[in-house]
């Protein structure tokens, strides 16, 4: 497991993430400015090239905030490319939801949206060149001779047997295999660089293997694709690009990116390979293999299950693109991997979450609550504020009556010490509403609490003691005449270990959390959430930020929590500024 920040480390993130917000650069835009002043390129083109094999994650989210801001910042472009060259795995679901995502985000390609299948032909035109040229050529070794073959860091690779066939046998073998007259593994094209380079990337890395499969963009037009390695070099050249953000795992592959646009002598400005440390978080997987592990083997529901770091999960938990787009802004861009706390993401959703989300009442696990002295039947209106961070909101009227709906755990027969909610005897402060003083209760025969018996003080109207007095519980309350029933889903972390990958010959799927999900049904709303609207995170006071789930219906309403109110995170910025550390 990489170690989390140190405290150290974090203050001086928090300092560069500032500096990032106010435009001063870092080494990617300090790279991307020097190509502009020496005249290397005029114009910067950036792309954001996911491959359409699952959902994005909030670890696509930082390289897309990268690439569309270094475009925008320099008044260039970015554009959306889809690497899509195993057809073996993707599909047109994946496209759309990529495009979804991104366009959440707040990011915009305009006419600017490519795929690797476009040059799909391109790409053969120019392997041939290669073989021509007598720089690649076909191999009918197994996978596993040639993985054998290529050696490893301690020993240098061993030559194909048939890497000296001539440009001209190969060049047919090639139009063989794309005339589909071979088997899948049968053979592959290799490009010949060095099988005794110390770089094991240049050991001549296969640039086409045989699959005989329809292709979700190209049917059944080929049977041979293109490798990574090949294409995304040569996708970035033919469409301009002139800066490649990658994250730190293709820096050991920038030699072999730089030698194929070498190799084909392509015109210069050619693409400007920069590398940038990923987003990691604890307590999470970002992984696109094991998050398909999630899905196909039923651990959650599906690809936009708001347990999952997927951007369509998030977005259905109700986390803001603002705070996620903040959030990759604040943790900057740095050249070395580092763990990003959660605490940290969940402190911004939180941030971002406060000053913009309406304020509601509901109670999650309600017991009645009897205002023994209020008129049967009449009904009070109190004004509340629909966000007290910004006035400019307004106000919301909620119902107030002779019964109302409290939550069970607000409540104690016996208090313990500095006990500031419902017990005999005791007063508190109903929201927005009025003073209320406990006078009894009942219980049924198992000794569950089915009633609190309450009186009032109508001079307390608005939730202030016209005498003065002090009264420190404040509790939430929906009025039960006009509450809405609701289901609720309290979702948690979805691992219960920091690093549920780190624990060598463990797999991460015995470090899920048995409670990451808890569904309460019979919840009551105020009645202003049966018009709530998708999209929108509504903070229940007391309890945190909740949104209405796409399941949810007039006659069913279905609520997903979207984080608590606790922040554990703001605590420590609070501490790191101070200097106590």
């Amino acid at each position: 497991m990489q170690p989390l920040m140190s405290e150290p480390e974090r203050e001086h993130t928090a300092t560069k993430a500032s500096s990032e917000e106010e435009g001063v650069g870092h080494f990617v835009a300090e790279a991307i400015e020097e190509d502009l002043r020496s005249g290397r390129v005029r114009e910067v083109v950036t792309r954001f090239p996911p491959e359409p094999n699952g959902y994005l994650h909030i670890g696509h989210a930082k390289s897309i905030v990268l690439n569309f801001t270094m475009a925008e910042r320099f008044g260039g472009r970015c554009h959306l490319r889809f690497d899509d060259t195993n057809p073996l795995t993707e599909n047109q679901e994946f496209v759309e939801a990529i495009r979804r995502d991104v366009r959440w985000l707040g990011f915009d390609w305009g006419e600017h949206e490519y795929f690797a299948s476009d040059y799909f032909e391109q790409l053969y035109d120019w392997a041939e060149r290669l073989v021509r040229a007598g720089k690649a050529y076909v191999d009918h070794q197994s996978e596993a001779e040639i993985r054998a073959g290529r050696g490893d860091y301690y020993r240098p690779g061993t030559d194909s047997p048939y890497r000296s066939r001539s440009p001209e046998e190969n060049l047919e073998l090639l139009r063989r295999m794309r005339a589909g007259e071979f088997e899948e593994g049968e053979c592959v094209l290799r490009a010949r660089i060095d099988m005794r380079s110390p770089d094991v990337n240049l050991r001549d890395p296969i640039m086409y293997r045989i699959r005989k499969v329809p292709h979700h963009r190209t049917g059944d037009a080929w049977c041979i694709y293109p490798m990574y390695d090949w294409a995304h070099g040569q996708s970035d050249a033919i469409e301009g690009v002139t800066h490649s953000l990658c994250t730190l795992e293709f820096r050991h592959h920038r030699p072999l990116y730089e030698w194929f646009l070498e190799a084909l002598g392509l015109p210069e400005p050619r693409p400007r390979q920069i590398e940038f440390a990923r987003l990691n978080m604890t307590y999470t997987v970002l992984s696109k293999r094991r998050l398909q592990q999630l899905v196909e083997g039923g651990h959650v529901r599906g690809w936009d299950d708001p347990r999952m770091p997927t951007l369509a999960g998030m977005r259905r938990r109700g986390v803001p693109a603002e705070a996620i787009v903040r959030f990759c802004r604040q943790i900057g861009v740095a050249k070395r991997d580092t763990v990003e706390d959660v605490a940290r993401f969940e402190h911004v959703v939180r941030e971002v979450l406060n000053a913009r989300a309406p304020r509601a009442m509901a109670v999650l696990r309600p017991v009645r609550l009897v205002i023994e002295n209020f008129p049967e039947g009449h009904v009070e209106w109190f004004e509340a504020p629909v966000n007290p961070e910004d006035p400019s909101a307004g106000t919301r009227k909620v119902p107030f009556s002779r019964v109302l709906y409290v939550e069970r755990d607000d409540f104690r027969e016996t208090p313990p010490r500095k006990w500031f909610r419902l017990a005999p005897g005791r007063e508190v402060r109903l929201r927005a509403a009025a003073l209320v003083t406990c006078t009894g209760f009942e219980k049924d025969a198992e000794g569950n609490l089915t009633e609190i018996r309450c009186v009032w003080d109508p001079a307390s109207r608005g939730g202030n003691a016209p005498d003065g007095r002090k009264v420190r519980g404040t509790l939430h309350w929906v009025s039960a005449a006009h509450a809405v029933d609701a289901e609720v889903r309290l979702y948690d972390r979805l691992f219960r270990d920091p690093d549920p990958c780190g624990h060598e010959g463990r797999d991460f799927l015995e470090f899920l959390n048995p409670d990451s999900l808890q569904v309460l049904r019979g919840c009551k709303l105020e009645p202003s959430l049966a018009e709530a609207a998708e999209g929108v995170t509504y903070q229940f006071e007391r309890l945190g930020y909740f949104c209405p789930d796409p399941d949810s219906r007039p006659d069913a309403l279905v609520f997903n929590r979207t984080i608590t109110l606790r922040d554990s995170w703001a605590k420590l910025e609070k501490k790191l500024r101070s200097g106590k550390h």
